[in-house]
């Protein structure tokens, strides 16, 4: 029969942890895990802190409480010396074979007796060892992408645009809840990705996924991920474009409107060279978004997709894109290009729009990113 210590340290092998990474997910020294896989049980105050200490060693584990108390009194019951007068031969008298039959049932009934007893009455672990004390931590985010293991009112301090936004474990369920200096809790799945507006201008910054947690434990912690959105690393590239071209970029302070045939066109950017540009959209409303990538061979189709609530959508062009709403109010877009963000104004709600955010070239050596609106 597999003994005690061994089935402990066999089981923990298994799932590739060690003693030190164990005691720190259930809060226990690590030496008494260690003595417990020895079964050198002198270093505990008591039988009762021995007993808990295996039923929430064993529950981690996925072990059956029960199975390991039997084998830990089973071998409590070969240790104990055998007493000297039973080792003498009974010279005087003859023992019946009912006797010794009774004697060993009645030796049996006590045994189990006892046994039932004292599991019915083990204190729970939790209840009975001191709970150590720990302090949150609050990690500083010194650059993205970065993963870490939280514990409940841990938290991720985030430098944006000159000011700190702290991301903070509140809670670890079903889902892994995490709040925001007062904004709105988000719930994460495990392996489901969220977005965070940290500055409050109506963009996504910061993308959180939950990569690891177990289900309401929040002893184990989860193992979060922290990424840039879209939107701000399609600003980065856009930016180190601007900044290889040779020739300087002029951006137009305020969008500014044209027109040109039967179009109302507004200009975004200006430079003396078209760049890729990113639209980021984000759906304050349910809608139905058309989107057509312009002049780009590879990448010709149109799609249509309707959007719900707090949805985002990033489209990367080099020339142009055709885009269509059926409500425009329901989307705030933003143009990036160049190390800059432009935010566009489709219309009002309810209203039905087609436009297109295209490269034209406005005079010699001169380019104009503009909105065109047709009717």
């Amino acid at each position: 029969m597999e003994s005690l210590g061994n089935k402990l340290k066999t089981t923990r092998e298994n799932r590739n942890e060690t003693c030190d990474e164990v005691s720190f997910k259930i809060n226990v020294a690590s030496r008494y895990l260690k003595a417990l896989e020895a079964e050198d049980f002198s270093v505990f105050p008591g039988e009762v802190y021995t007993l808990g200490l295996m039923k929430n060693y064993g529950e981690y584990l996925g072990l059956d409480p029960k199975e390991l108390i039997k084998l830990y009194r089973d071998k409590k019951l070969q240790e104990q010396p055998m007493p000297l007068e039973l080792l003498k031969p009974q010279r005087q008298f003859q023992i019946k074979p009912l006797i010794k039959v009774l004697g060993v049932l009645v030796l049996l009934a006590f045994i189990g007796g006892g046994f039932y007893i004292v599991t019915q009455n083990i204190p729970k672990f939790e209840n009975s060892m001191p709970k150590l004390s720990r302090k949150a931590k609050n990690w500083m985010v010194d650059s993205l992408p970065m993963e870490k293991r939280l514990f409940v009112n841990d938290s991720f301090v985030v430098p944006y645009e000159g000011a700190e936004y702290r991301l903070i474990l509140a809670s670890v369920g079903d889902t892994v809840t995490v709040t925001s200096d007062g904004r709105d809790a988000i719930a994460l799945s495990l392996g489901v990705e969220k977005f965070v507006d940290v500055d409050n201008d109506g963009f996504s910054d910061i993308k959180i996924t939950a990569l690891d947690f177990v289900k309401n434990k929040p002893s184990t912690g989860a193992r979060l991920l922290l990424e840039f959105s879209d939107s701000v690393i399609a600003n980065s590239e856009n930016a180190n474009i601007a900044q290889n071209d040779s020739q300087t970029v002029e951006f137009a302070q305020e969008a500014t409107p044209s027109t040109k045939g039967n179009e109302t066109q507004v200009i975004i950017f200006s430079s003396p060279t078209p760049y890729p540009f990113t639209l980021q959209v984000t759906f304050q409303d349910y809608t139905l978004f058309r989107w057509e990538i312009l002049a780009e061979r590879n990448r010709q189709g149109r799609n249509e997709q309707y959007f719900e609530r707090n949805k985002e959508l990033s489209i990367q062009a080099q020339n142009g894109v055709r885009i269509g709403i059926s409500n425009a109010a329901a989307a705030k877009i933003q143009a990036i290009g160049g190390g800059r963000g432009v935010p566009l104004e489709l219309g009002a709600s309810g209203e039905v729009v087609v436009a297109d955010i295209h490269w034209i070239k406005k005079e010699e050596n001169r380019y104009h990113l503009v909105l065109a609106f047709l009717e």
